[in-house]
């Protein structure tokens, strides 16, 4: 797995790619060992013409909690070879959910109208509340700002949060919480949203839990694209369950009630669970 092989299967992908792109990455918290090369997202990046990384400040008190902290860690982190919008700098905007279950409109960083299309670039790894993060986390928590949306997403009051992690919703209500909010993404852009999961490093921990995040047990696996949110995610939970040496991963999900997020977004019709992979080696 390679940039140049990302750029063959990007290319396969983007006939709706147009006009200013986001590309939306978790740049993950200072000297994160598992988050994507720094190199090979560069690359990518300067391959789409009029594009730039986006991303969204944090609920927790980390890294990237405020702006000022956040534009230090992305330095930290190399992600300073193009313009990084933290969406939810300027403020929020309300979009709409269709036919959500929990939520007829979700809080999104306010610049995530200011683009025509977007490339969701995700490494796909373990969650300690989601089981694991996907294509669809990538959008769900990763477009939602800091403080609102993703308080509303997570079932908490940013003002009253539970100090203990095992106190906040989780299992289904949080997997269906999020496939609304990534609803919310995907019918704004429309044909104009594009998916990329790279299985490499897949760590039990997502790339939010920075220096302390396990080491990976499950071997690499590869790059998949689609330009359906549900396919792309399914097929990268069967590959994981695939895999001979996937324990530890496959714990983490099932821990963490992860495959209801497929379930929730096979409820919205958010894409088809089935699939055909189509190898390009």
């Amino acid at each position: 797995m390679n940039t140049d092989s990302l750029l063959k299967l990007y290319n396969l992908i983007n006939e709706g790619i147009y006009g200013k792109t986001a590309i939306k990455l978790h740049t993950g918290e200072k000297n994160g060992p598992n988050i994507l090369p720094r190199d090979m997202v560069c690359v990518f990046q300067q391959h789409v013409p009029n594009s730039n990384i986006v991303e969204t400040n944090t609920l927790y008190k980390g890294d990237r909690y405020t702006t000022e902290s956040h534009r230090e860690t992305l330095k930290v982190n190399g992600w300073d070879f193009c313009p990084v919008d933290i969406m939810d700098e300027n403020g929020t905007v309300m979009l709409p959910v269709r036919n959500g279950k929990h939520f007829q409109e979700i809080s999104m960083g306010k610049n995530i109208v200011n683009y025509d299309s977007m490339i969701v670039l995700t490494h796909f790894k373990g969650h300690a509340m989601g089981g694991y993060g996907g294509s669809m986390k990538n959008i769900a928590i990763g477009c939602a700002d800091g403080r609102i949306g993703k308080s509303m997403v997570h079932g908490v009051s940013f003002d009253n949060q539970p100090a203990d992690w095992g106190r906040w919703p989780s299992k289904g209500r949080l997997m269906e919480n999020m496939a609304e909010s990534a609803k919310a993404v995907i019918d704004y852009f429309g044909k104009h949203i594009v998916f990329i999961n790279v299985l490499r490093r897949m760590s039990v921990d997502c790339d939010c839990a920075g220096l302390s995040a396990a080491e990976p047990t499950i071997p690499d696996i590869g790059i998949l694209v689609s330009t359906d949110l549900l396919a792309i995610d399914q097929a990268s939970i069967d590959l994981v369950y695939a895999q001979p040496n996937n324990q530890d991963l496959v714990e983490r999900i099932e821990s963490r009630h992860g495959l209801h997020q497929l379930t929730a977004m096979r409820d919205l019709k958010m894409g088809n669970p089935q699939y055909e992979l189509i190898s390009i080696d």
